[in-house]
């Protein structure tokens, strides 16, 4: 009994000495939380010493926010150096506004004389079509820049300000190489002039601008990056675009890119149809050298070297045993022209010109087109293996007709010139044949090219007579009556076609010119 009475008296004092250790852990337990919480702050303390505001980018980079800029300021400054532009067009077509219905079974179908009877009587009609793009203003009394196909063609063109101005422009001069105009039109006051920048300059990722008139929204502000330089579009041989991925828009065509500086770097041209985010600039570097031109002249004067050039590709450049596969290999060289007078031959590649590296044609051809003829230009060429250094005097680039040589238009109203076949022509045309006449340009709309002729063929027979030169040709046309039919014997590839051409009744026998 006793024992008993001793073990519960026990029990209690050894529950309270439990209890009483257990708070004790729990109150050393605690601090272990505000412990680590000090410990977090001494690792920041050394950077807050150092500086009393954090950087933000460290900021957003905490956070996982990123900060954009505004680009507010920047386009209020720049809207009033930026103009809008509309054009009206007036073309003609056969009855109803289409043109003369062709034969189901082609261009050389018997039939086709009966769809020319019953179609090819109807009066032509007059229709107009506008036209939307844009431009920007580079001199306060009334010079705007815009692309060659905003205005190609135009018979009214009007200028439209921020402040919703109106002014009838004039066409100063164009340049079709390039895709560049310069107009003008007469202001009430002074103007604000947009700031040229550098284009050379422009890294990939940087931020653009593009202001402008897409589908006919004025003043439309898109913003993106640049993605990639040098594109080539196959447009010419002076392809060298930026590509952005701002939105461009039809109606965006001639307006300005600009830089973060408010510089214009570059005139926005053309868009990919299919695809978003992908539109193309002409660098301002190389439209600043025609916009100068234009502005002055009217016209274009460019450098000329008087080589054909090719991609040095690597199956090439191992052939040549060059050790990249860069620069511009000489095909073939034009007689007489400043590269033979110094000496540049078939197989030398050129790698640089007046100290730039010449990574391929686009580099050349450009350098050598913003070069002002006459001018030294040092070339650094590879001959055999060995690279050395040639002073060429450049000369004047040969103009579109000059180069093409329009020549003969016998009969102004079938309009068609030819032109005697020589190797250049040939090689410009990519025609297999050294003799005979061929065809240097039709004009739009005109009987020929309603018959099918084209650009490029050769004609070898004119009513069943052989044509070897200029003189058969004039010779054959010439007995040509009004109303009468001539049938062309023409070699298009490794074809050969007849094509009929009627003249009309009320022609009369036309005299030769010679180009325009």
């Amino acid at each position: 009994m006793t024992r008993s009475l001793g073990l519960l008296l026990f029990i209690p004092i050894i529950l309270s000495l439990v209890l009483i250790g257990c708070e004790k852990s729990e109150q050393k337990k605690a601090p272990d939380k505000p412990a680590q919480e000090q410990k977090l702050e001494a690792v920041k303390s050394p950077d807050e010493e150092k500086s009393s505001e954090a950087p933000k980018v460290k900021t957003s980079v905490k956070t996982g926010a990123t900060e954009f800029p505004s680009f507010a300021d920047l386009v209020d400054s720049l809207k009033p150096s930026v103009v809008n532009i509309s054009t009206t067009n007036v073309f003609k077509q056969r009855g109803f506004g289409q043109r003369m219905p062709k034969s189901p079974f082609g261009e050389n179908d018997p039939m086709d004389e009966f769809f020319k009877k019953f179609f090819g009587n109807q009066p032509q009609q007059e229709f107009r079509r506008q036209g939307l793009g844009s431009g920007f203003i580079i001199s306060e009394d009334g010079y705007v820049v815009t692309n060659n196909h905003v205005i190609d063609k135009a018979e009214d063109i009007q200028v439209v300000l921020q402040n919703g101005d109106k002014f009838k422009a004039k066409v100063i001069g164009i340049d079709p190489k390039t895709d560049l105009a310069v107009l003008k039109f007469e202001p009430e006051g002074k103007l604000q002039a947009v700031t040229l920048g550098n284009s050379d300059q422009l890294r990939i990722g940087d931020w653009v601008i593009a202001i402008g008139n897409p589908f006919g929204l004025g003043y439309t502000v898109t913003a993106g990056i640049v993605s990639a330089k040098g594109r080539s579009l196959g447009f010419g041989v002076y392809d060298d675009f930026i590509q952005t991925d701002a939105s461009l828009n039809p109606g965006n065509s001639g307006g300005p890119l600009f830089n973060m500086n408010g510089q214009v770097v570059g005139v926005n041209t053309a868009i990919v149809a299919r695809g978003q985010g992908i539109g193309f600039s002409i660098p301002i570097n190389m439209a600043k050298f025609v916009i100068n031109q234009l502005k002055d002249g009217g016209k274009v004067v460019r450098g000329w070297l008087g080589v054909y050039v090719q991609k040095v590709t690597p199956e090439i450049a191992s052939s040549f045993d060059l050790e990249e596969d860069e620069g511009a290999l000489v095909s073939d060289v034009e007689p007489g022209s400043p590269a033979a007078k110094a000496g540049i031959k078939r197989g030398d590649v050129i790698v640089e010109f007046n100290g730039k590296k010449v990574e391929d044609i686009t580099d050349l051809t450009t350098s050598t087109a913003v070069t002002p003829p006459g001018s030294e230009a040092t070339l650094k060429i590879i001959e055999d293996g060995k690279t050395r250094e040639i002073a060429v005097k450049l000369g004047e680039l040969p103009t579109d007709e000059e180069a093409a040589d329009v020549g003969v238009e016998v009969r102004g109203n079938l309009g068609l010139r030819v032109k005697k076949i020589t190797p250049k022509i040939a090689k410009r045309f990519k025609v297999d044949a050294d003799v005979g006449v061929i065809v240097a340009k039709v004009e739009n709309g005109s009987i020929a090219q309603e018959a099918g002729i084209k650009p490029g063929d050769v004609i070898l027979e004119v009513d069943k007579k052989q044509i070897t030169s200029l003189d058969d040709y004039i010779s054959a046309l010439k007995g040509l009556k009004g109303g009468g039919t001539a049938l062309f014997l023409i070699k298009r590839g490794d074809n050969t076609i007849y094509v009929a051409i009627r003249a009309p009744k009320d022609d009369k026998t036309g005299k030769e010119s010679k180009g325009k």
